[in-house]
């Protein structure tokens, strides 16, 4: 297929990196010492994280196709293969995905004291899945890795969550189950409309009815809403947030969240160009109501978990904001804004838990204070608030400017609309930073808190070095993302005859 691009000298690396982990989630079926399964599983997503690094430095940023493919038949009777490859709108997620892991199965390494095994298991199985949804180009194979991420991470929060955890754990299935099927017919009909066919680079760009780009598209948008979530499709996501455990809350905040946008620009605007110019003032609207909905909610909450889900509502309606605008400036800003929430959001959800394993609480009340006793905590999560509302000089302040940037040029209404978002995201995050760090207290004893262990600090280090490489020196990031982001707009304008400026009548 001339959208493929093999690399000879890596034929197979994508393969090995989505199913080392499953292999080393295997043998954790036959060993039942904890520590084991602990070491095993940080050694197995080390060495993923290790291997995914050619992905990037024989990453050709001068073409558009997939590129370090891999194309065999499956089931033949069906016509369904097995076919990887990744381009500029999947590798930065890819390498988020494998830097993640590693740090959620450090953080979790005392926080799980029972049932160390299976949860090593459903940590490892996850990201099987994650890294197959960022590579497939069938689309069974697609949805099989996207409905596989869906039980372990019910497990994650079901069995090892609080108090709630079996309400938080049953909603979350059954919003994404719902999501699932829609996005399931989408599939089934492309797979009659394209002669018998799942792959995925075939179904780009075709020529299909109007009434049929609809349809697709409405199922593409309540599947992906749902996963992002957009307002109003987010209530599934405070009360698992809330409920899962520390490494589930980063892996839902950085890599999961992230799938539904990527569904976006991979499906909705390549295979349903027509209904996305027809759609778009909806979804842009939508996603600035996102923005004020999650600032305003996230500014009245006391728990901190809650807090930063309901700013990741806010943030992912920058995402969707920016993928939607339809230019250049708009989804670069995206698709680094999508790793940027994923960098600074999981490492915030990690700071909270290593509040919650010193005072057992997430209250601001019960945190308030405590940062006299743990400078180097508060370091941390200094930077990581003011890398969430976007300070310059860190990660977010060039993903929401590109973003802004965008909505701009697409139209002024739309983008005075979202300003007052950044500005809601300053004031929740300096709220609880001012409260950690110079609130009082209900307990005024806490001599015996102690600050970050060698362990807590290798976890989020790494982070917090991304922060700045992203914010000082986004260049090397946007030449990844850049290619493929032309050869999209280009194919979506030439689609259609006309430029998406036609749509901006509707705003003014």
């Amino acid at each position: 297929m001339d959208q493929l691009l093999i690399h000879p000298d890596y034929p197979r690396i994508l393969s090995t990196l989505i199913f080392l982990p499953l292999a080393g989630a295997l043998v954790l079926l036959f060993v039942k010492k904890e520590s084991f399964a602990r070491f095993w599983a940080l050694g197995v997503t080390i060495l993923t994280a290790l291997l995914s690094l050619p992905l990037v430095s024989n990453f050709d940023t001068t073409t558009a196709k997939f590129q370090f493919a891999e194309q065999s038949m499956w089931i033949k009777s069906l016509n369904i293969q097995y076919v990887l490859g990744i381009d500029g709108i999947s590798i930065l997620l890819v390498m988020l995905t494998t830097m993640i892991m590693p740090l959620c199965v450090l953080a979790s390494w005392n926080y799980i004291k029972t049932r160390v095994q299976p949860f090593m298991i459903c940590l490892l199985i996850m990201e099987t899945a994650m890294l197959g949804v960022f590579m497939a180009l069938d689309f069974v194979l697609f949805y099989i890795l996207w409905e596989a991420m869906l039980i372990p991470m019910y497990l994650l929060i079901g069995i090892w969550g609080g108090p709630r955890r079996i309400y938080a754990s049953i909603k979350f299935f059954l919003y994404t189950l719902g999501g699932s099927v829609m996005l399931l017919v989408g599939i089934i009909w492309l797979y009659n409309a394209n002669g018998g066919s799942f792959f995925i680079p075939d179904m780009m760009w075709k020529e299909y009815t109007m009434a049929a780009q609809t349809m697709l598209f409405i199922a593409f948008f309540l599947a992906f809403a749902i996963k992002v979530p957009m307002f109003p499709f987010h209530t599934w996501l405070p009360a698992a947030h809330v409920e899962a455990p520390t490494a589930g809350s980063v892996i839902l905040a950085s890599v999961l969240l992230k799938m539904g946008t990527y569904g976006f620009l991979r499906f909705a605007l390549p295979i349903t160009p027509e209904a996305t110019l027809l759609f778009m003032p909806f979804v842009l609207w939508l996603s600035i109501a996102g923005i004020i909905y999650g600032g305003f909610t996230a500014l009245a909450q006391q728990d901190m978990k809650k807090l930063i889900a309901y700013s990741s509502v806010g943030h992912m309606g920058f995402v969707t904001l920016g993928i939607f605008v339809m230019n250049v400036q708009g989804i670069e800003g995206a698709i680094l804004q999508m790793v940027n929430h994923g960098i600074t959001t999981g490492a915030l959800f990690l700071c909270v838990g290593m509040i919650y394993e010193r005072t057992h609480s997430r209250e601001l009340r019960s945190a308030s204070g405590v940062g006299k006793h743990m400078p180097i905590f508060v370091t941390f999560l200094a930077f990581f608030s003011l890398s969430s509302f976007g300070f310059p000089g860190t990660n977010s302040f060039v993903g929401e400017f590109l973003i802004l940037a965008g909505a701009f040029e697409y139209s002024t209404t739309l983008a005075l609309a979202a300003i007052p978002g950044a500005v809601l995201a300053a004031a929740y995050m300096l709220r609880m930073l001012q409260k950690i760090v110079w609130g009082g207290t209900d307990n005024p004893d806490q001599s015996w808190i102690s600050d970050l262990n060698l362990r807590e600090i290798a976890i989020l280090a790494p982070l917090l070095f991304f922060v700045f490489w992203i914010g000082l020196g986004p260049q090397p990031f946007l030449d990844l993302i850049h290619t493929s982001v032309v050869a999209l707009l280009d194919q979506f304008n030439s689609y259609h005859g006309q430029t998406v400026a036609t749509a901006e009548l509707i705003f003014h």
